[in-house]
């Protein structure tokens, strides 16, 4: 008896034992897989994700060793002189980026313009314009709004890459604030527009990509000036960068023609001048440049013809131009940190046609630097100047010589 109640007792174990395995195992078939989760798709970037923002900062002090308080440089520098201190030469803001694989946008700000003779750090357009590639390499441009001009490698070349604290009056004269708003095509193989960014991003002060050839047509009146006449200026520009074993070189020539329309209330009372206040405008310039390393040479002269003060007819007429520059420079390392000097020396004879009744000037000036960069982001330089400034308008004749000693703060961001 006690057998047959621990048979029926043992069936009856081995019958749950199934039937607990089947709708464990039947739960477990039925239960639903989870499906292994794609990775997420990221969105598509916006145009303005694109855009970088940087600038620069020049902050400077001219009157150390001042030995003529009443020499000035109206086009360079208007805190030269008496009556003035501490002041920002330049300060920027850009935002540019590739918008479309062949759109680029490009945006500079100025925000230490001058709304007047009293009314200082005001906020400017300096550039505003696009550039369409014909072809996915860049290599053919169209550039369209308010940019610089491609005249003379010292007008293109940056002012936060530039060793002299200012443009030469030669060269700067034919294009006061070096910009203007017309249309430009610009053309640079694929290996030169590298070349052009290997100048800069090794700090070998290079102008950046203005291409090998280059072709433009702008209204003439310069930078966020208004236009005053029917014509248009016309530019064209070669300039062709080569490497010769360590060394790069880069020869130019470059020249445009127009007319351009004085503004009337740049013009003393009593002043000769053309009924219509209009002159031919006319340059041409050639440019050589040894990049530094470490010893370089940029040298540049042009000559022309343009509106021009002439005292002995107390008229503003049409008259001849010339002048250029050349600086030596030596860039080594001191301590592991960047130091440049230089030396430059440069000369003009001829009106500047911005200023009042195209005021003449015959100019000699001596430039003695030296540019410290112990970061990126920070540069000092501090330099000599030695000057000779005659110059004439219908209210004044003045001859200035001095001697300054001239400090700058850069800062990169």
């Amino acid at each position: 008896m006690y057998f047959h109640r621990s048979l029926a007792m043992l069936v009856c174990l081995c019958a749950c034992t199934s039937v607990f395995a089947q709708v464990s195992v039947s739960d477990t078939l039925r239960k639903p897989v989870t499906p292994a989760v794609a990775p997420a798709t990221p969105p598509p970037s916006k145009w303005y994700d694109k855009i970088s923002l940087r600038g620069y900062s020049q902050f400077r002090y001219n009157r150390l060793l001042e030995t003529n308080p009443d020499l000035k440089c109206e086009q360079c520098d208007k805190s030269i002189g008496k009556g003035q201190s501490f002041s920002f030469r330049r300060a920027r803001l850009l935002l540019s980026g590739d918008i479309h694989p062949r759109v680029f946008l490009y945006l500079q700000f100025d925000y230490s313009a001058d709304a007047g003779a009293t009314n200082k750090h005001f906020l400017q357009v300096r550039d505003a314009y696009v550039d369409y590639a014909f072809d996915k390499h860049k290599t053919l441009r169209v550039r369209a709004g308010q940019s610089k001009v491609p005249y003379g490698f010292d007008n293109i070349q940056s002012s936060s890459i530039r060793l002299p604290f200012d443009r030469t009056d030669a060269l700067n004269s034919a294009l006061p604030n070096e910009r203007d708003m017309g249309l430009f095509f610009y053309y640079a193989p694929a290996k030169k527009r590298a070349l052009f960014k290997r100048l800069t991003d090794e700090g070998l002060k290079g102008s950046g990509d203005y291409g090998v050839a280059a072709l433009g047509i702008y209204n003439g009146q310069t930078a966020n000036k208004p236009e005053l006449n029917d014509y248009v200026h016309t530019v064209a520009r070669f300039s062709y960068p080569f490497e010769i074993g360590k060394q790069i070189i880069e020869p130019g020539i470059q020249a445009y023609t127009g007319k351009f329309t004085l503004a009337s209330d740049q013009i003393s009372s009593g002043t000769r001048k053309n009924t219509d206040l209009t002159y031919a405008d006319q340059r041409v310039a050639a440019s050589f440049i040894l990049f530094p390393q470490p010893f370089g040479v940029a040298a540049e002269y042009n000559i022309g013809k343009g509106p021009g003060f002439d005292p002995a007819t107390d008229s503003i007429r049409v008259r001849n131009l010339h002048g250029g520059y050349i600086t030596l420079s030596y860039r080594t390392k001191w301590k592991k940190k960047s130091l440049t000097p230089y030396l430059r020396y440069q000369v003009y004879t001829g009106g500047k046609k911005l200023e009042l009744d195209a005021r003449y000037y015959d100019v000699k000036e001596t430039e003695i630097g030296l540019e410290w960069q112990p970061v990126h982001n920070l540069e000092l330089t501090m330099a000599y100047e030695i000057s000779d400034r005659h110059t004439s308008d219908a209210k004044a004749d003045s001859h200035q010589r001095g001697n300054l000693l001239r400090l700058q703060l850069q800062v990169n961001y």
